[in-house]
């Protein structure tokens, strides 16, 4: 039996006739008939934003609760990986790693460094200053695993569906910039929202995310991105998330100056400094790809 016929054969002998069964081959994103893309993009973003509400309305339905926090992103992750198998018949190479926790805490560390980096430079600017406020360390451990399944849930429907089903049919660049930029206007509609503070996440986070998911090959590096990236912005430094008020804080930013710098209600997302360090990254990121020779079909 060969693996590169697209229709597979098994032979075998019974009772002295010889048998052929077939088999159902595995789908290939990019030549499959753009009816059954379609038809299995639209399944998978669907399954995707419901997985993604379970673990939304799960973490509501049992508050304080450890399990809760960590239960659900992990079983989506699951069947992500499942679902993946279905549909191209292997085990999600993104999320089925050797490295996945190396991978994970990669992702952990730059979160957190880029998001110190951003408030630094704000800072520096004399564009935030902040408030000490007592650590709760309860309210903080629920704070971080909650940043978990935002995490899971929200790389899975942009990287590992939206982007990977557009670039293994299209390519890359347009794979990016469709990820990028559903991903930074679905957060238009957050508390203090606006057109620039969604172009600023499209940029900073989704041009970003989408160039590191590409470069890696894993979606664990652009999860503990994301998990830090929540958790340090709100819980730490006490910025608004996306606009929304995180809770729980260590410190307080109090944004004072031009809301270009400071990012203002929304936060530091939507400050030009981390706009530009978020561009700045994504195109050295780009040339790395480039020259990389696991990246030959960009």
């Amino acid at each position: 039996m060969t693996k590169n016929l697209f229709i597979e054969f098994n032979r075998y002998k019974y009772n002295d006739y010889i048998c052929v069964v077939k088999q159902r081959p595995a789908m290939n994103i990019k030549t499959a008939p753009l009816w059954k893309w379609i038809l299995m993009f639209i399944v998978s973003g669907i399954l995707a934003f419901l997985g993604y509400g379970v673990i939304d309305g799960f973490q509501i339905a049992v508050k304080q609760a450890i399990m809760a926090y960590i239960f659900p992103p992990l079983t989506i992750l699951g069947l992500y990986v499942v679902f993946t198998y279905w549909i191209e018949k292997e085990w999600a190479p993104d999320v089925v790693r050797r490295r996945a926790f190396t991978d994970l805490l990669t992702g952990l560390s730059f979160g957190a460094v880029y998001l110190l980096v951003v408030a630094g430079i704000i800072y520096l600017c004399g564009c935030v200053s902040f408030e000490k406020f007592t650590w709760d360390s309860q309210s903080q451990l629920i704070a971080f695993l909650s940043f978990f399944g935002v995490a899971v849930g929200e790389e899975i429907i942009f990287r590992g569906v939206l982007f990977k089903w557009i670039d293994k049919r299209w390519g890359m660049w347009p794979a990016l910039l469709v990820s990028a930029f559903v991903f930074g206007f679905a957060h238009l509609t957050n508390d203090n929202g606006s057109v620039w503070s969604s172009i600023s996440i499209s940029v900073e986070a989704g041009l970003l995310f989408g160039m590191i998911y590409k470069w890696s090959g894993s979606l664990w590096i652009p999860i503990g991105i994301h998990w830090t990236w929540n958790y340090v912005q709100g819980n730490i430094l006490g910025f608004a998330v996306s606009g929304t008020d995180a809770g729980t804080t260590w410190y307080k930013a109090i944004p004072s100056g031009p809301d270009l710098i400071s990012g203002g209600a929304f936060g530091a997302e939507a400050s030009i400094v981390s706009f530009v360090l978020g561009l700045v990254l994504t195109a050295l990121l780009v040339r790395a790809c480039y020259k990389s020779s696991s990246s030959v079909g960009i």
